[in-house]
């Protein structure tokens, strides 16, 4: 666990005004290591706190050797105890879109539950049926959670490179972007599978870079405004922060490799931003 990563990031929280305590830091410095090595990770980083009713759930997520690839996601109680959340698939991502409404409860097992009449067969053969569909907070944290990943994990661009067998890896040579370039929200990239790139023509690809440029610009999103830019502290730091997933906070130190994001807020998605721009 990069100590100094986690300084900046919930530093950078702060600012929102939500941060741990002291004995939580303490405790994350400590547990992290210790997952790590558990788990036999590359790399292990805190994502974050989604915050619940009863209780907060704390998120790391730790890599192995490729970065965008089986990354898996943990959450804590305490700091100190972590589970493992299982895999954000598309059949769980619709019934927890379906059942689960309002904040976190903050207790794992809680169960949602929703009842609806569904149409079975066609004509004169047509039936109603009573559906329900269940589903558990745990499932809901791992929606959660890979949802904003799949809107809002950000790097900047060349952090990292793509080799030609398509391995995602640490640039090791990256120095950090320029100041002027810093200010521009199109050298910021999505750390997750492209959509957009997919999409450009042959002649849109000729000036990218293959090794560094097989990401999704921010510039690109729709709609446009979703994010905000600043040059905080005289310039020396970069922030980003999310109006899709308010509570999501990215920095960058210009000329440096630093660069990370954080997420604390209620896991609950922005659903006014259209009427905010």
């Amino acid at each position: 666990m990069d100590s100094e990563f986690l300084h900046y990031s919930l530093d950078l929280a702060a600012c929102n005004g939500l941060t741990l305590s002291s004995e939580q830091r303490a405790a994350l410095q400590t547990s992290l290591i210790i997952l790590k090595r558990n788990y036999k990770f590359s790399r292990v980083l805190f994502w974050g706190k989604i915050l619940g009713i009863k209780c907060d759930y704390f998120i790391a997520q730790g890599v192995e050797d490729d970065e965008m690839k089986n990354k898996k996601s943990l959450y804590s109680l305490n700091c100190m105890d972590w589970h493992l959340l299982p895999p954000a698939t598309e059949s769980m991502i619709a019934d927890v879109a379906l059942a689960a409404h309002g904040r976190f409860t903050g207790d794992p097992s809680h169960e949602y539950e929703h009842t609806e009449l569904r149409i079975k067969g066609e004509g004169d053969d047509a039936t109603e049926e009573e559906v329900t569909v269940k589903v558990n907070e745990a499932s809901r944290l791992a929606t959660a959670v890979s949802n904003i990943d799949k809107d809002a994990s950000v790097v900047p661009r060349g952090a990292f490179t793509k080799s030609p067998c398509g391995k995602v890896q640490t640039n090791r040579s990256f120095g950090g972007l320029d100041p002027v370039e810093a200010a521009k929200l199109r050298n910021y990239l999505h750390f997750r599978e492209p959509v957009n790139l997919k999409k450009k023509s042959i002649l849109e690809m000729s000036h990218l870079n293959p090794a560094i440029d097989f990401l999704d610009p921010l510039s690109e999103d729709v709609p446009k405004g979703s994010w905000s830019l600043q040059l905080e502290r005289g310039g020396t730091m970069c922030i980003l922060r999310s109006l899709l997933w308010l509570g999501l906070s990215f920095f960058h130190v210009p000329q440096t490799p630093q660069h990370g994001y954080i997420y604390m807020g209620d896991g609950l998605m922005n659903l006014d931003l259209p009427f905010m721009l």
